[in-house]
């Protein structure tokens, strides 16, 4: 599995072709990634390639620790079992944990393609997107709807993706907080065309728009997505 290489001082330069990470999507194209969160895990394997056969990009997987956020969910065992059922399948994961450090070893060996964790929990955030491209992954940095957009710009040069969450992390179905809109703007104007932006928390038809408007060119969706009858329809109204 390759990466996004990088110069000697850490900056994003041209991806490698033929991986399960984030390089494997062209710059440009707007990407729509189904959050399992909201999957039902009674058919969790079917649900994923549902998904993806409906025009889903890439899988998004939500860790939380219970501590970071006050919600606990899946661990390595459920994403390598995404892995399993959809093997090509690029799976994004965010890790909503206090102990980002602890946790990329195990998401590497369980099929993550790209990891992203929270600027919140680490004062310099090079060491952890290094290891994280050791392991063969691309590398983002999250950010909390009231955490300012100051936290992550520094570093907008050394990741792959930033994520604006724009719901308070810990559970799926909360409203879309609009103003994170600005925050994200600034991020894409000062990342460059070569980064991704993604957008999680409430995202649906009535604000994927907006979304994208301000930057976004990666819509994570979850009930918007698995609490409908129609994915393809769903997916679709995301993109449009």
């Amino acid at each position: 599995m390759s990466t996004t290489s990088n110069d000697p001082h850490g900056n994003r330069t041209a991806p490698l072709a033929g991986s399960r990470s984030l390089s494997r999507f062209p710059a440009g194209a707007t990407l729509v990634a189904p959050s399992i969160l909201s999957a039902n895990f009674a058919k969790l394997g079917e649900d994923c390639r549902a998904a993806l056969e409906a025009g889903g990009d890439l899988l998004h997987v939500d860790i939380m620790d219970g501590h970071f956020v006050p919600n606990l969910s899946m661990g390595p065992a459920v994403c390598d079992a995404v892995h399993r059922a959809v093997p090509n399948a690029v799976l994004d994961v965010h890790l909503m944990v206090t102990d980002p450090s602890a946790y990329i070893e195990p998401f590497a060996k369980a099929g993550a393609g790209h990891i992203t964790f929270h600027i919140e929990v680490v004062s310099d955030p090079r060491p952890l997107i290094a290891r994280i491209r050791d392991l063969g992954m691309t590398a983002g940095l999250a950010i909390n709807p009231d955490t300012p957009a100051d936290r992550i710009l520094p570093f907008v040069e050394v990741i792959d993706m930033a994520l604006v969450m724009s719901v308070y992390p810990g559970f799926s179905g909360q409203k879309f907080i609009a103003s994170v809109l600005g925050k994200t703007r600034a991020i894409r104007d000062a990342g460059g065309a070569s980064l991704r932006v993604e957008m999680d928390g409430g995202v649906g038809h009535d604000s994927a728009a907006a979304c994208r408007a301000h930057g976004a060119d990666v819509l994570v969706a979850a009930s918007a997505i698995f609490g409908k009858p129609d994915y393809r329809a769903a997916i679709a109204a995301l993109r449009a």
